[in-house]
């Protein structure tokens, strides 16, 4: 049969309709709410290779290729699609098509009705293959255009993805056939995703709901930021209920058809989606699949005028990996290439691309892996765009180990000679839990995340309450929103200069010489405020630009005031408070001061708070606020002025900081441990040798939290620290820290530390009275 219906498939017709037509026969047949549809089965795919002859053609295209040269693989992909694309469908199967059409508008009760058109790919008796995501879906599509659209399903069996997938794989490419699930469009009025397990924590007893307004594309895709919902599986009772705020959502375009973007009505964006029905009537619908599958699934859901239609499931996989698991995985006989220092973890297998200077960033594409010596802030939008990051040079608190952590990127650094045993083009698997990278795509360790569907595991966790602050570390506006939902206490640290180099990327200097000041004072008050929003009212430390000399350089106009600034090591050269009271940046800092003013004054967001980043004397502080009182920002309990203590000086003089006005300290634990003990942080062999549990350090932070606590401020801490060692969180919170500031992959983790480590001092005292 070329044309099945729904009702007339099942879980065991992979071989007929793809994994994705069988499991939507199956739901079908189950009684659950699928909107109806049919499949082009494999079989009318496998007659029209035959009678248009082409099969033979596309199988010499692939003989000739070789798939590890990317030219050559997309080369192949675009031959072979257009071989497919200019063959003529058989007549008698574009009549079955267009029949199955007109009767699914008969069955709607319509005359044009929309639908998706999906590949389904199917392997014939080859176990464990898994294509999903390498072909292409095409939405809102009507009788016009169904039968172009259902060819061009075909021809994306062959894309360069699917093709070098099968030849590494070992699965003979005449062997995979491609099924096209043709089903009806739900215009919903709110649709999201469902996990009938906890996706973070594999906990089977909760479900787990998000949903937005309209087309469920903006959930799927991560473009909204979607109510997030968890349910008991046992009792039906909801357990948490996280309401965002939605800017945006995806309609159906009432004249032409297509989907488009909008924003959403002003009463809607912080309403909540689902109300309590819903939410339980959801989570019914998927404990009853994960019940008929016996097997916990993934579910995209959407509600069309009251009703609830399911649209796909398919099984969870892939569940939160602890220590003992990352373990017990067998690598012994996988080639490893390299070693470094596991920067910021996770797992991912792709390409690789060597970026030896940053005048080459441009050649970076979204989704390779990026190699170099090392990054610097004018590297992040490539590092924004990569899966991994691989570096030669660098320690735990180097730049790339820092953003990577902050963009949840697994990242390597250290290995000394990435640049060189890696070429562009080879593909490689990083494993960022252990620091090794592995030749070749190794499919057992790559954590399989679905395209359709991306939740930030630390979102629902049920977080204990802790006495000790727990705020996180910020740069990146779009992720602003996405972090706010942690149950944290506010930012801790975000970083100016990651919204100069990404937003405006000029030097500020050479703006004000265009007579384009305010331009810069417009743009840096919205990026800042980006975050003050989403996390109104917890606070949010700024901290002013903190950019070093040859950073300045390499912001468009800059090299004209940083070049006759020669430094050998800018890291300990004119940074910070230096810059802002000498006249060759002084004019640049009160732009920074006027948007704080712009924010607080005229947006209304009086939780934005300030810190002075690398401040070496008592002088240069008092003068840094006498700046900020002569543009009326007056340092008040409602308008924190804070220093980073990461200076010696800091610590030494900390009383003196405070009567010149410093309320609170945040420590820099990277560049304090630095000055301590006279070690650059960006050296490798000397990054191995010092590190958290320097006694040097601990007695440093110590007496700055004694003597500031002596004279009424408060201390923090902002690097990550507490987040990779037990023993120095714990010695923070009996020394009495007041907060901890750390990124967001690492919150909900320290967040129960904390917890558990004041739970034990108070158990202590308790068994000494």
């Amino acid at each position: 049969m070329e044309v099945v219906w729904f009702n007339e498939l099942n879980k065991d017709d992979v071989g007929i309709a793809g994994g994705k037509g069988a499991n939507l026969g199956e739901m079908t047949r189950a009684g659950l709410p699928v909107p109806p549809g049919f499949v082009v089965t494999a079989e009318a795919y496998k007659r029209f290779l035959k009678e248009r002859g082409i099969y033979e053609q596309i199988m010499d295209v692939l003989k000739k290729t070789n798939v590890d040269d990317s030219g050559e693989l997309d080369n192949a992909s675009k031959k072979i699609r257009e071989i497919i694309l200019k063959a003529e469908m058989p007549k008698d199967l574009q009549k079955k098509i267009i029949s199955s059409y007109d009767k699914l508008c008969k069955l709607t009760g319509t005359k044009k009705e929309f639908v998706a058109v999906r590949s389904s790919a199917t392997a014939e008796d080859l176990p464990n293959a898994s294509f999903a995501g390498q072909q292409e879906t095409f939405l809102n599509i009507t009788k016009d255009n169904l039968l172009e659209s259902v060819h061009k399903c075909w021809s994306s069996l062959f894309t360069p993805r699917a093709i070098f997938y099968r030849e590494k794989q070992g699965f003979p490419h005449e062997k995979v056939l491609i099924a096209v699930v043709v089903q009806k469009m739900i215009n919903s009025e709110k649709a999201g995703v469902m996990f009938t397990v906890h996706p973070a924590t594999g906990d089977k007893n909760k479900i787990v709901i998000e949903g937005g307004w309209g087309l469920g594309e903006g959930v799927v895709s991560g473009t909204v930021t979607p109510d997030h919902y968890v349910v008991d599986k046992e009792n039906g009772e909801i357990l948490e209920k996280e309401i965002s705020r939605k800017e945006v959502m995806f309609v159906r375009d009432k004249k032409t058809g297509k989907t488009v973007k909008v924003k959403v009505p002003k009463d809607k964006a912080n309403a909540q989606v689902l109300t309590e029905e819903e939410i339980k009537a959801i989570a019914r619908l998927g404990k009853k699949v994960e019940e008929h599958y016996d097997f916990p699934q993934d579910i995209e859901w959407a509600i069309e005028s009251g009703d609830i239609y399911l649209l796909q499931s398919r099984p969870i996989t892939v569940f939160y990996k602890d220590e003992s698991e990352l373990e017990a995985e067998k690598t012994e006989d996988k080639e490893i290439l390299l070693k470094g220092l596991a920067a910021s973890p996770g797992t991912v297998a792709g390409k690789v691309h060597v970026i030896e200077s940053a005048d080459r960033i441009s050649e970076f594409r979204k989704g390779e892996i990026l190699v170099t010596e090392m990054t610097s802030p004018d590297w992040v939008p490539a590092m924004k765009k990569s899966i991994a990051i691989i570096t030669d040079s660098g320690g735990l608190t180097c730049h790339a180990a820092i953003v990577s952590r902050e963009l949840q990127i697994p990242c390597i650094v250290g290995t000394k000679n990435a640049t060189k045993v890696l070429k562009t083009g080879d593909y490689v698997t990083v494993d960022a839990h252990r620091g090794v990278v592995y030749k070749g795509v190794v499919e057992e360790l790559v954590e399989k995340k679905t395209e359709e569907a991306a939740i930030t595991p630390a979102i629902s966790e049920i977080a204990p309450i802790t006495g000790t602050k727990i705020y996180v570390n910020l740069g990146e506006p779009e992720l602003a929103e996405k972090v706010a939902k942690l149950p944290v206490d506010g930012v801790g640290l975000l970083r100016m200069e990651f919204i100069i180099n990404d937003y405006i990327r000029e030097h500020p200097m050479h703006m004000i010489d265009e007579g384009r000041g305010e331009e810069f004072v417009e743009k840096l008050a919205e990026g800042i405020a980006t975050f003050c929003r989403a996390f109104y009212p917890r606070p949010v430390v700024l901290r002013f630009s903190d950019f070093k000399t040859n950073e300045y350089a390499k912001l468009k106009g800059g090299d004209k005031y940083e070049s006759v600034i020669v430094e050998s090591n800018p890291l300990i050269g004119f940074r910070g408070a230096a810059r802002y009271t000498d006249p060759r940046y002084a004019p640049a800092f009160k732009l920074e001061v006027k948007a704080v003013k712009k924010i607080r004054q005229e947006m209304g967001l009086t939780n934005l708070w300030v810190m002075v980043p690398f401040c070496r004397t008592v002088e240069e502080f008092a003068q840094v606020k006498k700046l900020l009182e002569e543009e009326g920002l007056k340092p008040s309990d409602d308008f924190k002025l804070w220093v980073m203590a990461e200076v010696p000086s800091n610590v030494l003089l900390a009383e003196d900081f405070i009567k010149a006005g410093a309320m609170g300290f945040s420590i820099g634990s990277n560049d304090l441990l630095m000055l301590v003990l006279g070690a650059d942080r960006d050296n490798e062999i000397l990054a191995e040798k010092y590190g958290a549990d320097d006694p040097s350090l601990r007695k440093a932070m110590q007496i700055l939290i004694e003597k500031a606590h002596a004279n009424g401020a408060t201390v923090s801490i902002c690097g990550q620290l507490p987040s990779i060692s037990y023993s120095a969180c714990e010695f923070l919170v009996r020394a009495g820290i007041d907060s901890m500031s750390v990124n967001p992959d690492t919150a909900i983790a320290v967040k129960k530390l904390v917890a558990s480590i004041e739970q034990k001092i108070l158990l202590e005292k308790a068994l000494e009275r």
